[in-house]
Formats: C-alpha cells, structure tokens, sequence
C-alpha cells in the first residue's frame, strides 16, 4: 500500500527538529521513502516540541492555515480555548468577565468550529458552533484554523474554520495514561475559594488477530468561579443653558417653582448609575472517547464521541441609582466638576461631520427632591438576576477509510446536538428612605436618597452621599421594612440544536497521468440542521403604580428571601465611592429553589392588599410566550471536485464547491389576540470557487497565495417568523426575517513564509475581504406619505414600501381612513446595502536559542513568538439613527436632524492588535509569559445614544511556570491577567464618554500532573 504525494508529518517534524534547512521537495516524498531515509534526530518535548511539529505541519499544507500544537498530554499553552487560539496570528478574543468566550478571525465572529472534522452547534441560535466555555483545553491535542479552504472545506465561515482535534489511538507510538489536577483562585471571589480542575487520559493499541486496535479516553471535571464589577454611569441627558420649566402644575400640583439649570452652558447631566456586580460560577464536565480499528492494511474503522454537561450559574446584584434624570432633581444637583467630551465624528450620507465638543458633569451630588410629590428622586433600586446556562451537548462520528494503491474512499455519518435550559429569576425591590420625604399615594411610589458621584480619573465612582439630614444609616439600608417589591418575573428559556450529516470523499492518485495534477479529490456531503426555541414566563408583577399599587409589600413580608447584598465593591480598584450595604432576594435560594421564592412573594402580595381575595398582580404558573417560539429546519446537498497539482517549486489545488439549501421557518404569530402558525420557505444554490497555490522557493522561503468564494448563513433567531401585535399604530413589531439571503464573501490571500533557523520563521501576509449582503438590524419604517398634510401611511399588505403590516393597530391619525391594519415599523435583521470590504496585514515570528547551546549554555533555552495584525473596512451603504436623546443634543450643537446619522460599521474589528510570547525551557523548567493586545473595536452590546457602544484597547497579561520533578511528575503555577487590566467602553466614538467599566479579577492556578 502506498500513500502518493502525501506530506509526512512525522518524517518533517523530525527533520526539523535537527535542521530546516532540508530543500522544499524533501517535503514532497512518498511514505516508503521517506522511511528509508537516515534522519538525525535530537529529542525535544515542552515548548519546543509543540512548536516544532506546528511549524512543520504549517509548513507542509497546501493553503493558508495556522496550528498549536499541545506540549504534552492535554496540555495546550492556556486552559481556556478562546485563550488558547488568541496565540495565533489574526485573532482576537472577546471575554465574559475577563474569560474568553468569543473568537474572532481577522476581525469576526462569522466562523465555523468544528471537532475532529465534524461540525459543532451552539447552545443558542447562532451559527459559530460549540461555546468555548464549554470545552476545556485538556481534551483537545491540536487545533487547525483554516484561513484560505479548499474545495473540499466546508463551506459557512467568513475569517476561518477552527478545527479541535483529539489523539488519535492508531498514531499513538507508546501508551499514553497521565492526569491532571488543579486548583483556581479568583482575587475578586469574596469567599476567597480554590475550584478544582481535574482530568486524566488514556490511549494506548494493540496489534491483535484482528488487526490494529486502539483507544483514547479523556475526562475532564472543572469549577470555576468569576467575579467582574460593571460600573455604569449614562450622560445622554441634555440640561440647556437658560432653560425654564414652570413646575406649577405637573402631576396636577401647584406649585410657583421654576425649575431651570444652574450653569449658563449646555452640558451632559446624569442620567443613571448602575452598580453591577455579577459572580459567575461554571461546573463542566466533559468525555472523549475514540476507537479505531484497522483489520487490515486497506480498512480502518473509527468511532468518536464528545460528550459536555455544562452548568453555568450567575448570581447578579444591581445597585441602581434611577430618577436622577427628572428635572425637579437636575434643578437642585450641585455639579463640582465637569470635563470637555470630543464625541469624535459621524459618517452621515451627507459626508463626514465633525460633533463639535460639549461639556459633561464628572462630579456633584444629586439631592432629593422634597417639593414635589411627584418627582421624589433620585432613588435607589436593588435587583437580584439568576441567570443560568444548563447545556448538554455531543459531538459523535461513526466512519471509515478503504485505501488501494490508486484511490481512497471514505465515509463517514455524524450527529452534534445541543440542548440548553436557561432559567431565570429577576426581582427588583426599592428602597424607602425613612429620612426622606416619604411616597404620596397618587404622586410618587419612590422616594430619594442623596447620591455623591465622582467621574474623573476614568473611574465611574457613585453611591449614597454622607452626612446630610438625608442619608440613611447602615442600619436603615439593612433593614427590610425600609425595600418594598417593585418587580418580580421568571423564565425559563429552552433551546434545541441539532445537526446531522453524512459525507463521502474520493480520492484518485493520477500517478503522472496528467501532468502537474497528482491527484483528484470529489466528494459529497448532507446535512440537516434543526433549531426548536420555546421561551416560558410566568405573569410579572409589576408594582410601580402610586395609585392602584401604592400599598406594596414591605419587605417585613418576605424577609426569609432577603439577605445582605455583597459589600466588595470596591475591591477591584479601591474605589472611594460605591454602595456597601443593601438588601437583595436571595440570589442562590431564587436559582436553588424559585417555587418556594415565587410562592413567598406571592404570600406578601396577598398579605399586602386592601382585597386578599383580589391582590392584584401576582406571579402565575410559567407558560409558553408564543411570540419568542420558533422552528427551523435547513436540509444542504453538497458536492465538491478538487485538483491536487504539484511539480519541482509549485503545489496547491483548485475546485469547485456547489451548495443547495432549503429552508422551512415555522412561528407564531399574532391576530386579535389569537397566535396562529405561519410557515416561510427559502432556498438557494451557490458555487464556490477556490484556488490555493504554493511555492517552494529556494530551501528557506514558502510563498503562499489563495482566492476563494464562501458564504455566511444568518443566525437561526434572524429567520424567526414569530411576531406580536399590539392595538399601537406606532409601537414596531419585532420579528426574524425568513427572506434573509446569505451573506457572499470573496476572499485573497498572498503570504511568505521565511525559514531561517531551526523550529523558527519569520513570515508576512496580507489579505482582503469583500462582503456582500452583511446582517445588519435595523427598524424599517413606512413611509409617511403625507396628503394635505395628513399622515397617509399605507394600510395594504404586504407593505411593498417599508415596514410590515399589523392587523390589529388602530389607523388613528396614521390614516384617514378610519379600522384597523395599517403598515407599521418592522424591528428585524436586514440584508445590507452595497459591499464591506476589509483588508489587513499578518506579521509573525519565531525564534529560539537552542541551536547557540554549546555558546550561550543556560540561555539557549530562551525563545520568541510574536505576531502583529493590521485589519480595516470599508462599510456598506447603511446608517443607523441617534435616539431621541442623541438628536436634541447634536441640535444643541448644531446638526440637524436629518445628519443625525452613522454609518455601520463591522463590530469586533480591532484595527491593530499583537501577542507576545518569551519561553523559557531548560534544567526541567518550562515557562512562559505572553502580552495579548488590541485596539479599540465596536461592541455588540446594547446600544447608548442609538449607536453601539465601543471597547476601548485592552492588554493582557499571562504567564505559566512549571518544573518536572522527575520524569513523571511536573508541578506548575499559572497567572492569568496578571495585571488585572480593566476593560472599559466608550459611547459614540473610541475616547469620547466613558460609559461602562469592567473591572476584572486575577486568577491564579496551582497544580501538577502525572503520567504513567
């Protein structure tokens, strides 16, 4: 049997090892030959090792691809895998309380993951695949990421497809049993706790009657805890100089107060302060299994499993300072300080427009207002949050390989699925100042608390101000007669993800048939991808009216549910300013146990109300919300035909990729109250060409170069054809949009690669990106269509000019034409409009001293690994608007309504970012410290203003040292983000307003293991 024009990994990562210097068609020789050349080999493990076989691999493929290698049994350089994949050239990672949880390839989140091969599905309705979170390093051996594909690659990603792989048991050469234990401390964990990680694997084969036979197990148990505070300070209200406002009857009092601004300059007053703090506790547990089986020289058999129980529970407390921004209070604030905001500029459809600069209050005190009865402000809220993510997930593969001398036939069926519950029990309660002017019934339901705030230095500092005749005491704020409820509610979100496919693959050895061409690839490929999403909730409760529900319970009602909030706020930064003491509902009883949460309350409620047999708003049985329901189903055919080609200098393939999908869309929507189920089909054929060439030039230089067509599929929640309905004319319907077609990418790649010294490379690429078609969400509005100076707007379906068509909204003033249906805004994901390109430049390099050891001694175990990545776009025709809030205050500056507008642009794009790695290994020790930065990048998160928020430039800073014992045995500790970098983010423009702090933790992680 013979393996024709197949690259050796073994035989090149040993070559390495000793020397690069071997000439580019040594690459290109058979198995058999291979075998009978004489290679010297040094022995190498750690650090080195992994790097020398990724290297050598790298080196050998035929597109553009990156590779990590593990150092040793389930060891790969980070224990998070969105960490572990931020080492390679053109990614970036975005974190969940300074965890990576994201991973974007040069610049986005629209890529494919996959295990072994097989696609992976999430745990909600997104594309990418299987959360990082959800799968420890230790599991996996190596990981690929695909930056150029083949015919052959499967088709769905825009920056890459990241491949996990596991050990294979019919390559092991010795037998592998080694285990592994940790333990993980959070500075920021208020119990100070260690968690435990703890895995251990086993592979080993066997030479039987019955041919070759081998197995791989892996098991993985890890707890971790996570503790991030999120400071929020919002500076979107506009006070105007000189302005006015007779208070004289507002909420029907009379009053002779003007209330008016205190400066004789327009600036930026608060609006709101948030103190967050949310501690998330992760308990995952993991299996692999693989067994092969080759019965003979031409057959192996193989079988994969991956199993994952995640449990990711969030106890969440807020700390809310609200009704800081009615006037009554803005009139009497006392502002101490205020700083110069540049809000950057704007890229309108009428051109680019500089915002010219307004000041913003840093710091004051916002005292209660106790004239008007109305607006007794500002007030303070406490809320409890349980959020919880349970997901059970697989991956399994069953399939096999028959190899001739001539060709290759494989096949092979697999399922990923993934099942996801994620309960919730929110309750918010509001604190009654007992020194302060006390709610009226009819007028107010809140009462004030006086708030010192100080913004300056970059930290959102606030809480409650001392020594006024209205501060409360310690006492008081930890006292349960002084919070009544306010709101209550829990859900219960269930989400089903499955993927099935079965795929075939040929291969043809030409062996010189057709000049150049060594061998041709065809294959084909089914799959059917579901996703079933049914959301439950029970009644809210909502107790925030001074009229019908001013007589709420106290807290005395439920005081069993209410326990101290945590009082470390401040242990992040040593921040002066924050709220130490409060009440909060039980946030691990209300995950633990809601019934017995739900049913205390519910007996306050009754114990509350004038009426027992009538209360009122209570919390109900948890029920289905039709409008959240979906349905999807997606069945692909795919065939793919691919020319491997290769002489003395060149190598590379091209193909053809054709895909053919049909798409089924079931929802709920809407009509007079009743949910009726509606049903959209779609489809759509692509062809993806692409072509990858290399050129080995000289002994040392690899030129690379590769262009391709892929596609992007939208999120399953986009395709959603549920809808609500409500009797407004103007109140949007929010909906998926079934008739979403998929985003087409074009994609170049020119890359050279320099091997000047042994296991090291210097090497430079660029690439460029045009994208067609992105997801954008927008809110579609109808047209006005004024007649005479009357709204006309259209009240036909299917609403051809803009918007969707509600059936049960009363035309009021929106149409002359006096019934119901008329065409109102549509809140969906869109396709956008024109092309977004994105360009960028990859450096990276790699160098150790091992080859100076008899010159430098103990220093030759030095070395280097450092990468930088420049990326930009060019966006689309598409524009999103300032909110209310934004307009009045770019009018206050001097633009007009209709400018009042930003291009969208690509979020998670950092334009420059860079990694930096120096090991050390030697005398047993193996250590490594590696900086991790990028640049500014628009977040995802809500928006502020009417526009995304942006990360603002974050490093990090990692670093790990072990020491083998002996043979066996190594002991190891490890820091992450040992600098404890905080990550902040900014509204409008990188720099403007500092709107939200992440103040993360430093993890420390001590442990060894042992192998057999």
């Amino acid at each position: 049997m013979r393996n024709r024009n197949k690259y050796k990994l073994s035989a090149i990562a040993l070559a390495l090892t000793s020397s690069l210097t071997a000439s580019g068609a040594a690459f290109a020789q058979e198995e058999q030959e291979a075998n009978n050349d004489t290679v010297e080999v040094i022995e190498v493990s750690g650090i080195r090792s992994s790097l020398t076989k990724a290297l050598a691999e790298k080196r050998a493929e035929n597109n553009v691809v990156e590779i990590i290698q593990s150092d040793d049994i389930g060891k790969l350089p980070d224990q998070n895998l969105a960490e572990v994949l931020e080492n390679v050239t053109g990614i970036q990672i975005t974190r969940t309380a300074g965890i990576g949880t994201a991973v974007q390839i040069r610049g986005t989140d629209e890529n494919r993951v996959e295990i072994n091969g097989v696609s992976s599905v999430g745990s909600g309705a997104g594309r990418g695949g299987i959360s990082f979170e959800d799968l420890p390093a230790a599991l996996i051996s190596s990981v690929e990421v695909t930056k150029a594909p083949q015919a052959k690659t499967i088709e769905g990603s825009v920056g890459g497809t990241i491949n996990l792989r596991t050990l294979r048991p019919l390559e092991l050469t010795q037998t592998v049993f080694a285990v592994r234990a940790k333990a993980q401390n959070s500075d920021l964990d208020v119990d100070n706790n260690y968690s435990p990680i703890l895995s251990g694997t086993y592979g080993d084969n066997w030479s039987t009657d019955n041919g070759e036979m081998g197995v791989v197990f892996s098991l993985s148990y890890a707890e971790q805890n996570v503790s991030a505070f999120r400071p929020r300070a919002d500076r979107d209200g506009l006070v105007s100089a000189g302005q006015n406002y007779d208070a004289d009857g507002r909420a029907g009092e009379a009053s002779d107060r003007i209330i008016g601004s205190a400066e004789d300059f327009d600036f930026l007053r608060i609006q709101f302060f948030n103190q967050d703090y949310d501690i998330l506790d992760y308990e995952t547990t993991n299996l692999s299994a693989s067994f092969e089986w080759a019965p003979n020289d031409k057959l192996k058999l193989y079988v994969d499993a991956l199993l994952n129980d995640q449990e990711r529970t969030q106890e969440s407390t807020e700390i809310q300072f609200s009704g800081v921004s009615d006037i009554d209070v803005v009139d009497i604030t006392t502002n101490t300080s205020f700083e110069t905001v540049n809000f950057g500029s704007i890229d309108t459809p009428n051109g680019v427009i500089n915002i010219p600069s307004i000041q913003a209050v840093t710091s004051g005190v916002l005292l209660p207002d106790a004239l008007l009865a109305s607006g007794l402000n500002p007030n303070i809220r406490t809320r409890t949050n349980t959020g919880a993510r349970l997901t059970d997930s697989s991956v399994i593969r069953i399939g096999g390989e028959w190899t001739e001398d001539d060709y290759v036939l494989s096949a092979e069926y697999a399922i990923s699925q993934s099942d996801t519950v994620t309960p919730d029990f929110a309750v918010r309660l509001d604190f009654i100042n007992p020194l302060s002017a006390q709610p009226v019934q009819g007028g107010s339901i809140d009462n004030g608390t006086p708030v010192e705030f100080d913004l300056r230095g970059g930290t959102l500092q606030f809480g409650i101000a001392q020594g006024l005749p209205t501060s409360p005491t310690t006492a008081m704020l930890l006292d349960p007669a002084n919070y009544a409820l306010s709101q209550a509610q829990q859900v219960r979100d269930i989400a089903e993800n499955k993927e099935t496919a079965f795929r075939t693959d040929f291969t043809y050895y030409l062996d010189g048939a057709i000049p150049f061409v060594t061998s041709v690839d065809a294959g084909y490929r089914y799959n059917e991808t579901s996703t079933l999403n049914n959301d439950f909730s029970n009644s809210r409760v909502n107790l925030t009216s001074a009229s019908s529900e001013f007589d709420r319970p106290r807290g005395t009602l439920f005081s069993n549910l209410l326990v101290p909030g945590s009082p470390n706020f401040n242990a992040a930064d040593g921040r002066r300013l924050f709220v130490r003491d409060f009440l909060i509902v039980n946030p691990a009883l209300s995950y633990s146990d809601p019934e017995t949460v739900a049913a205390a309350i519910n007996a306050a409620i009754v114990a509350a109300s004038d009426d027992p047999a009538n209360p009122g708003e209570t919390l109900g049985a948890i029920e289905q919300d039709e409008s959240a329901f979906f349905d999807i189903s997606e069945e692909t055919h795919a065939l793919y035909a691919q020319a491997n080609f290769e002489s003395d200098v060149i190598r590379g393939s091209f193909g053809l990729r054709y895909i053919s999908t049909e798409l089924e869309s079931i929802g709920l929507a809407e009509n007079d109250g009743v949910f009726e189920q509606v049903r959209e089909t779609s489809d759509y054929n692509f062809v993806l060409p692409r072509l990858n060439v290399v050129a080995d030039i000289g002994d040392d230089i690899v030129v690379r170069g590769a262009i391709g067509r892929d596609i992007n599929r939208p999120d399953f929640d986009d395709l959603s054809t549920s809808t609500r309905f409500t009797v407004n004319a103007n109140a949007p319907v929010q909906a998926g949009n079934p008739r979403l077609v998929p985003e087409d990418i074009w994609s170049l790649d020119l890359a050279v690669e320099y091997y000047f010294a042994p296991s090291s490379v210097v090497s430079a690429g660029i690439f460029y990106k045009k994208r067609k078609d992105l997801f954008i969400p927008f809110t579609e509005d109808p047209p006005g269509n004024v007649v005479d100076g009357v709204l006309n707007i259209d009240i036909t379906a299917p609403c051809e000019d803009g918007g969707i068509f509600n059936p049960v909204a009363d035309r009021n003033i929106n149409n002359p034409t006096p019934g119901e249906g008329i065409c109102v805004p549509f809140e969906s994901t869109f396709n956008g409009n024109g092309d977004t390109t994105q360009k960028g430049i990859e450096l990276a390099f790699q160098y150790d001293l091992s080859e100076f050891e008899d010159d430098l001694g103990w220093a030759s175990g030095f070395g280097v690994v450092a990468n930088y990545t420049y990326q930009d776009a060019d966006s689309g025709d598409d524009f999103r608007s300032f909110n209310s809030r934004g307009q009045a205050i770019l009018e206050a500056l001097g633009i007009a309504e209709e400018d009042a507008q930003d291009r969208v642009e690509l979020s998670n794009l950092s334009k420059n970012a860079y990694n930096f790695t120096v090991f050390y290994e030697k005398f047993g020790v193996s250590a490594r410290a590696r900086y991790t930065w990028r640049s500014a990048y628009i977040a995802n998160d809500a928006f502020q203003f009417g526009l995304p928020r942006v990360n603002e430039a974050r490093g990090q800073l990692n670093a790990s040292i072990n020491y083998a014992v002996n043979e066996q045995f190594t002991l190891g500790i490890e820091g992450i983000n040992i600098t404890q970098s905080d990550a902040e983010q900014s509204c409008v423009n990188e720099g403007a307003l500092l709107c939200f702090q992440g103040l993360t933790d430093r993890r420390i992680l001590l442990g060894g293991s042992y192998r057999f």
